[in-house]
């Protein structure tokens, strides 16, 4: 007869295609029952917190749910960072784990729920006799208020029998939270009415508006009201018209698309939470801009916003549309009068590409990959001071083409692994990674994991430069010993080449020459590649100099 585990792999393989993971003693018979009887892909990962990170990747490039598996105990607890993040960032995934036996706590167990409750993630815990029924709970839960759940098969359950497998009823997930009621209505009509007159209308979008698919409907409110754009990091790409869109907004946007930022008189924001990095710490808007949210958030989650909707941003700009349409308005003509192009436009660093100590300036090197590497990529992120060089040099097509594992829980470390997600999730995109030196010896464990996924669609970025960057240029530069913050310069292509990639340690701008060959063969005739690039710790990001800049004020906003 199907065991407990057998009813919980293949009752989840209905719903994910894809489980990553280290086997052990707790999930042996879950991945035993996954293997021999289901569909469903296992990848294995050389970390715990791997697993995690890669099922978290695999929904933000695609979209569909995955899950992680781990053991109990020690597996379960080195899972709990990537588990935070993924709880931070709203993303559904499923932690199958193993957990103490029915009977009572082992001397080697841990209070795994309490764990779990701590990062913000709900456990699940399965019996004999509803294993199917708890994993379907367990999945609709994840799916309707995005966020990773816990299920937990606790030991001595396991391997036992449970008899046939139900039919377990489909996840029953929310529909798209309209705007109902009269109140609602009046501030779509006033909000139409304050664009249809704006002289300098602005739309900022989120990854809350990818995710409500509102993309079209976006790109005809642009049109409509003659807007400029902008995104948040996680939004790039949403709108369909890149040719008035100015980039990112807050610290990873250009100064000249900024400015035009502040030059709105009615900017409205769709799907974005406007954490402080969007806002640049309160300087984004002008005093004088209204500043409207839609959101399926309670209320707003600024001060500066002076007016909110709640409700689905696709549906909200389609109705915004039809309201535009019944005032017959007019679009502003504001975007045809300024020039988007050069506004967008960053430094690119010194034409040899070398900062005055002799080691490349990471802005001439981001600019000059830009134009090397593969156009259909996912690029994916580790954190730390570096992530500003992709989300300003290195454009993407839509906002699943850029995963940023680790920025809502100011983690680093989580990047190798999360190539393995990007992989299964796009199969056939090349994955790019950018990664610092300490991330990447953070997380070197699965650097093996994403040269063994990625093959020759993967190539890692990792920006060398001997020091934990960000805590350089945000403390050192307040006057705290540095000693800490440095780190003796690894050879990060030796350590690819161990695992089977090419490595190409990078001093000069004709060492990336290395890439266009790459790019120009077919994926199945390359290896993984890795590119050691060793940069100057003396060139800021300017979003770093935003942080310095806000940390140095009595209070911020």
């Amino acid at each position: 007869m199907p065991t407990v585990s057998a009813h919980v792999a293949r009752t989840v393989a209905r719903h994910v295609d894809h489980v990553f993971g280290v086997m052990g003693n707790g999930n042996a018979w879950f991945l035993d029952a996954l293997e021999r009887s289901t569909t469903a892909r296992f990848t294995a990962v050389r970390h715990e917190a791997g697993g995690v990170v890669a099922a978290d990747a695999h929904f933000r490039a695609s979209g569909r749910i995955a899950a992680a598996t781990a053991t109990y105990g020690a597996g379960f607890t080195n899972a709990l960072t990537a588990l935070a993040e993924a709880a931070q960032a709203r993303v559904p995934l499923v932690l199958l784990t193993g957990d103490e036996p029915t009977s009572g706590p082992r001397p080697w167990d841990v209070d795994q729920i309490a764990l779990a409750a701590a990062v913000g993630a709900r456990t699940y815990t399965v019996g004999r006799a509803d294993a199917a029924a708890t994993s379907v709970i367990a999945i609709e839960h994840s799916l309707t208020y995005r966020v990773p759940v816990v299920l937990a098969i606790p030991y001595d359950v396991a391997a036992l029998d449970a008899g046939p497998i139900p039919d377990a009823p489909e996840p029953v997930l929310p529909q798209p939270l309209a705007p109902a009621g009269p109140f609602d209505a009046a501030a779509i009509t006033d909000l139409a009415r304050h664009l249809s007159e704006a002289e300098r209308p602005l739309l900022l979008a989120g990854r809350g508006a990818w995710l409500a698919g509102a993309g079209p409907a976006l790109g005809e409110l642009a049109e409509t009201t003659g807007a400029l754009t902008t995104t948040t990091a996680l939004g790039r790409g949403v709108f369909p018209d890149g040719r008035y869109d100015l980039g990112v907004a807050g610290g990873f946007g250009a100064h000249g698309a900024m400015e035009l930022v502040r030059r709105a008189d009615v900017a409205v924001v769709l799907g974005a939470s406007l954490n402080q990095f969007t806002m640049r710490f309160g300087e984004l808007f002008a005093p004088g801009t209204r500043v409207v949210q839609v959101d399926i958030a309670p209320a707003a989650t600024h001060r500066h916003v002076g007016g909110f909707v709640r409700g689905d941003a696709a549906l909200v700009a389609r109705a915004l549309v039809d309201e535009l349409h019944a005032l017959r308005a007019k679009p502003s003509g504001w975007r045809e009068t300024v020039d988007v192009a050069a506004s967008r436009a960053y430094e690119t660093g010194p034409a040899d590409g070398l900062a005055p100590d002799g080691r490349l300036d990471p802005r001439t090197v981001a600019h000059r990959l830009a134009g090397l590497l593969p156009e259909d990529r996912v690029v994916v992120s580790d954190g730390g001071h570096f992530i500003g060089w992709a989300n300003m040099y290195w454009p993407v097509a839509a906002p699943d083409r850029m995963v940023m594992v680790g920025t809502a829980y100011q983690s680093i470390g989580l990047g190798f692994p999360s190539v393995a997600g990007a992989a299964a999730a796009r199969p056939d995109a090349a994955v790019v990674l950018t990664t610092g030196d300490g991330g990447g010896l953070m997380a070197l464990a699965d650097l093996e994991t994403a040269v063994r996924t990625a093959g020759g669609r993967g190539l890692a970025v990792v920006w060398n430069d001997a020091a934990y960057g960000a805590e350089v240029h945000v403390y050192g530069r307040q006057g705290i010993t540095e000693e800490p913050m440095l780190i003796p310069e690894a050879d990060f292509a030796a350590l690819a080449g161990a695992v089977g990639a090419e490595g190409v340690v990078v001093r000069s701008l004709a060492d990336l020459d290395r890439v266009g060959t790459w790019a120009a063969t077919p994926a199945a005739e390359r290896p993984f590649l890795l590119l050691d690039c060793r940069v100057s710790g003396s060139v800021v990001a300017p979003y770093q100099e935003e942080i310095l800049a806000a940390n140095r004020r009595p209070t911020t906003a």
